[in-house]
């Protein structure tokens, strides 16, 4: 099963995706001449609130709106996420993570745009927002093969199992190994049941208790986050500047990559890796954000696309980088053969000997756990966009399930399994808007002329 589902993840991450993910978000960049980021600032006031209108449309604010898709995607991406990166590739993939992450921020403001600009309804009436709607509304009915494509995946890509498959390592590896207790199916299998409890408590209550939960723990989390990171560069300061430098000799030398070369190149291999793990963390183009941003209480979509691209800078830019400089300053990259989260530990542990994996643990966990609450909706709302709204409450049955199988099945299958259907639901997404991209320029003129 482990050996299909790599066969598939691979297949799946062939050349036209990259093309598809990497040149189309290339090509949206310079069609809108670096839009998103002569806004920044703009982008700033609006997550402010400065420009929020209680009469809009929608359900939740911008700021909750950023804080649900940031909770999906600030989390085991940034943790596990970069440190399988640099255990199989070495310091340059954080070089293409970045590359990724600046193409990123614009596909975010487009699909986060026309997720607002092309909002549906489903089949209660409410208004709803994401990939399947704007293929739908903005292209048109004969394109909805397209939409149920990317449900029935986003069905896959929104189930938690890397979360929950690494918040069992890191409980297993930080806590339960280290006192003596036995750790096997049996200890997941609690681990399991105690997360399929939390998470029932949380995603039957709706998008609005998910919000309001993502919107006090994101912020805080990322506090902590921060500054456990920064007290790890400060204390090897010395050798940040080395490292740095290493990420970006690396990016073109890729002498530090141990995985299998991709058309025959192992430079390919390592562009590619930068590119998975970095989509894999910011979700650009993939199609999750645009569900959360769409229920934004707007009726601009300039403005949530603005404000959704601030996504990919917080999270790959700023969180990844120093995820990855605390492994590579710390040394554990060559002296460990740990991956995934236990990599990121042994750097915790290696500055902050008596605390630092516990610190760490709490923020596995609040991020684990946060991530749960998001994806639970954006699977709830590709089911209801397939069989109606009446029924997509049974999608939250399917999710608490797949708890119980990402505790007891190993890290590589279940990273595999994300990254392959991830693949496949950015080809829906990235076709849609590439050729819905005028519409939202078109709206990009009128909003300026607006505000002037």
């Amino acid at each position: 099963m482990n050996e299909l589902i790599k066969t598939f993840s691979d297949y799946a991450w062939g050349l036209p995706l990259v093309i598809l993910l990497i040149g189309g978000g290339l090509y949206l960049l310079i069609y809108s001449r670096f839009l998103p980021f002569r806004f920044l600032g703009h982008a700033i006031q609006v997550l402010r609130g400065k420009y929020d209108n209680p009469e809009d449309s929608g359900e939740i604010s911008h700021f909750k709106a950023l804080t649900t898709a940031l909770s999906s995607t600030i989390g085991m991406g940034n943790i596990a996420g970069v440190a399988v990166a640099i255990s199989v590739g070495g310091p340059g993939a954080m070089f293409w993570m970045w590359v990724s992450a600046i193409i990123g921020m614009s596909t975010k403001f487009f699909t986060c745009s026309l997720a607002v600009l092309y909002r549906g309804k489903d089949s209660a009436g409410n208004i709803q927002g994401g990939p399947m709607y704007f293929i739908t509304e903005g292209l048109g009915k004969q394109w909805k093969p397209l939409a149920i494509l990317f449900c029935i995946f986003g069905m896959i890509g929104a189930l938690p199992v890397v979360n929950v498959n690494q918040l069992t390592q890191a409980i297993n590896d930080i806590v339960l190994i280290p006192y003596g207790f036995e750790v096997g199916l049996q200890s997941n299998l609690i681990l399991a049941i105690i997360l399929v409890s939390i998470t029932a408590l949380i995603i039957l209550g709706g998008l609005k208790r998910i919000s309001d939960t993502a919107s006090k723990m994101v912020p805080s989390m990322v506090f902590l986050y921060f500054i456990l990171v920064l007290f790890i560069l400060i204390s090897n300061y010395e050798v940040v500047p080395k490292y740095f430098m290493m990420i970006l000799t690396d990016a073109f030398s890729a002498e530090n990559y141990k995985g299998e070369p991709f058309y025959g190149g192992v430079l390919g291999a390592l562009i590619l890796l930068g590119i998975r793990r970095g989509a894999f963390s910011n979700e650009a183009g993939i199609g999750t954000a645009p569900m959360a941003h769409g229920a934004a209480k707007t009726n601009e979509p300039i403005r949530e696309g603005l404000v959704a691209m601030l996504g990919p800078a917080i999270d790959t830019l700023v969180i990844c980088t120093l995820t990855a400089l605390a492994i590579l300053v710390t040394g554990v990259w060559h002296t460990t053969t740990d991956n995934g989260v236990s990599l990121t530990a042994s750097a915790f542990s290696h500055t902050m000997p008596v605390y630092g994996k516990y610190l760490l643990m709490i923020c596995v966990a609040t991020f684990s756990i946060s991530s749960l609450f998001s994806y639970s909706y954006y699977g709830t709302k590709c089911l209801s966009f397939l069989i109606g709204a009446d029924k997509k409450h049974y999608y939250n049955y399917i999710y608490i399930l797949s708890i119980i199988l990402a505790a007891t099945t190993p890290f590589s299958m279940m990273l595999n399994l994300i990254d392959g259907v991830f693949a496949l639901m950015a080809i829906p997404t990235m076709i849609a808007t590439l050729m819905l991209a005028p519409k939202v320029i078109k709206e990009f003129k009128d909003y300026i002329h607006r505000m002037k």
